[in-house]
């Protein structure tokens, strides 16, 4: 059996001593979970995630997927890690047991799915894609649509993708030209058949399940026969690729065809598609022309129910994005352990130290662990708060739904951002070695270098999160995130090697909470977003310097242990926080500079001057 990749002690910490996983299992909805149950889910995924998602991951990235005659074909040992995946329950464990599912947390999900994504981050965005396209199914579409597509979904049996961006359009989806024309009703509901192209469809094609459901955003013509202009004309719907029973046409191949498929840098074991809906030379079900689709909820919705799925698989992104970053660390720390090279800093004779011991090196390590750990430890607070939000008591789910919101354009960005840094830092510590294929670090870089772009790229969440989330939001959310820090401070303040760090991050709130009313005051939002990346990048940086505080007051609470592995634990989770605050939280204040002084540069500069 090949070591987990990811260790458990680290989880550990993060869901039972940081999060309190013990409490969440007392919500009556997990009242079949026990902390035992649990952990033995997460031992399975583990064992599962090296044996099967590990073991094939440089193969994924050498035998890319194919088309053979319109058919994607994938490796392998993609389909028997996707079968042990779905043996062991994994495509059920967060849907409720009413449709089939095992009912787990989304929090304990997600450190389950930290496992898969560090074994193998290509491998995990089939089930990834899948279990987003369920969700959105379960809560909108109708009874019958939920059991023809939905709960084959929920077995392993049938695969999801999201269908959103267009070759023209990009992430402006007001732009999208996919047509949908009414054809009547059937055993599935409305009936329409759609006209278009869809770019970038991740599992857009493959041979590993049974069907593809796709979930497609398209357009539907106004009284006048032209489409509708701008979001509002949006709907979305469910396109299988081969019909479901129910359908007038079940059985039959729907007229959805690969047009090509886009050769990536990284991520090459996910089959990234051109998918062309409508356009076939064949595969007309009925005889007629165009992909038979079905509406999810009602004309015009299409864009606002997505984001259901859009912003789990946001957070998500994150999930990949920090573990691509730890496994990179993990691997950094282990060959700097064994690789010897060079003296003690003063030193001339004896043999060479392991590289380990020159402070420049443990300066990378540092700041990877920084980086990679503290990347994890947000997006699992933002799994814990969904499920405050769906199932924890009435009165503090508002204020979990307001703070997750918030948190959201944060969990997708940051971990892109700094785990593809913590990536980088592990090739520099591997020195030349690190630049061949024959180290995963160069693989693990080449795959997260996605993440800043996928599900919105790093500019996109600066906008949401500077629009949307802080200058036209009343202040709630931002409100409850200053509180939280405040609890955290005053916590760290009873704690001598943590005051002065309570200090700077008070301060560092504050100012933040200046510039936002500073902005507001200004009222030139267009001015003020022009910012929105730099103030992004404040942001992300004060929230982790939160995260790393609140876990340093956890590990310095513990009780004293004779174990010198727990005590090494406990001083690495103060290191890395010490590390945070004296070389990263600096940056923040810069960040905040270059926002407040909103200069016109980007806005007047004739782009002649290129």
């Amino acid at each position: 059996m090949t070591t987990p990749p990811v260790r458990a002690r680290d989880l550990g910490f993060l869901l039972h001593d940081w999060l309190d996983l013990e409490a969440l299992l007392a919500y009556p909805h997990f009242r079949d979970h026990s902390v035992e149950t649990v952990d033995a889910m997460l031992d399975i995924a583990g064992r599962v995630a090296a044996d099967t998602f590990l073991t094939h991951y440089k193969a994924a990235d050498s035998q890319e997927p194919h088309l053979v005659e319109g058919q994607v074909r994938i490796l392998p040992a993609i389909h028997q890690a996707l079968a042990a995946f779905a043996e062991v329950g994994m495509f059920a464990a967060p849907f409720d047991a009413e449709v089939g599912g095992l009912q787990l947390p989304q929090l304990a999900y997600s450190a389950a799915m930290a496992q898969f994504m560090a074994a193998n981050v290509a491998t995990s965005a089939y089930p990834m894609l899948t279990t987003g396209n369920a969700k959105l199914l379960v809560r909108y579409a109708n009874e019958a649509l939920v059991k023809a597509c939905a709960l084959p979904e929920i077995e392993g049996r049938y695969f999801g993708t999201m269908c959103l961006s267009e070759p023209q359009a990009g992430s402006s989806l007001a732009d999208i030209a996919t047509r949908a024309v009414p054809d009547g009703d059937d055993g599935l509901g409305a009936r329409y058949r759609l006209f278009g192209n869809k770019m970038w469809i991740s599992g857009g094609d493959q041979d590993a399940s049974e069907n593809i459901i796709h979930l497609v955003l398209a357009k539907m013509p106004g009284p006048d026969g032209k489409l509708i202009p701008g979001t509002q004309g949006i709907s979305l719907f469910v396109v299988p690729k081969v019909l479901v029973p129910g359908s007038d046409y079940a059985g039959q191949r729907n007229d959805v065809v690969v047009a090509g498929l886009n050769h990536k840098m990284g991520y090459r074991g996910t089959a990234n598609c051109l998918l062309n809906f409508g356009e076939g030379a064949h595969h007309r079900p009925g005889g007629l022309a165009g992909a038979v689709g079905y509406r999810v909820g009602g004309v015009g919705q299409g864009l606002p129910i997505m984001f259901q799925m859009m912003n789990s698989a946001r957070i998500s992104v994150g999930l990949g994005a920090a573990m691509l970053g730890y496994r990179g660390y993990r691997l950094a720390v282990d060959y700097a352990r064994d690789r010897r090279q060079g003296r003690p800093i003063g030193g001339r004779g004896g043999p060479p130290i392991a590289i380990i011991d020159h402070p420049d090196v443990r300066r990378l390590l540092l700041a990877q662990k920084a980086y990679a750990e503290g990347a994890l430890a947000l997006v699992l607070y933002c799994a814990r708060l969904v499920d405050e939000e769906l199932h924890g008591p009435a009165e503090g789910r508002d204020e979990a739904a307001s703070l997750l919101g918030l948190l959201t354009p944060v969990a997708k960005t940051w971990p892109s951002e700094w785990g593809l840094a913590a990536n980088d830092l592990a090739i520099q510590v591997h020195g030349g070695y690190g630049y061949t294929r024959d180290f995963d670090v160069e693989q693990l870089y080449r795959d997260n270098r996605l993440n800043p772009i996928h599900e919105g790229t790093t500019g996109v969440q600066g906008l949401d999160l500077m629009g949307r989330k802080t200058l036209k939001d009343d202040g709630a959310s931002l409100t409850i995130l200053r509180h939280r820090v405040t609890a955290t401070v005053e916590r760290a303040r009873r704690l001598p090697a943590l005051a002065d760090f309570a200090h700077v991050l008070d301060v560092t709130w504050a100012r933040i909470g200046a510039l936002v009313g500073h902005l507001k005051a200004a009222g030139d939002d267009v001015a003020s977003l022009a910012q929105a990346t730099s103030f992004l990048s404040a942001f992300g940086h004060a929230v982790v310097a939160w995260q790393w505080l609140d876990q340093a007051v956890v590990a310095g609470s513990l009780a004293v242990t004779d174990d010198p592995d727990e005590t090494a634990f406990r001083a690495g989770k103060l290191a890395a926080c010490r590390f945070f605050f004296e070389t990263e939280v600096p940056r923040v204040d810069v960040w905040l500079g270059i926002v407040g002084r909103r200069s016109d540069l980007t806005q007047t500069f004739d782009p002649a001057g290129f």
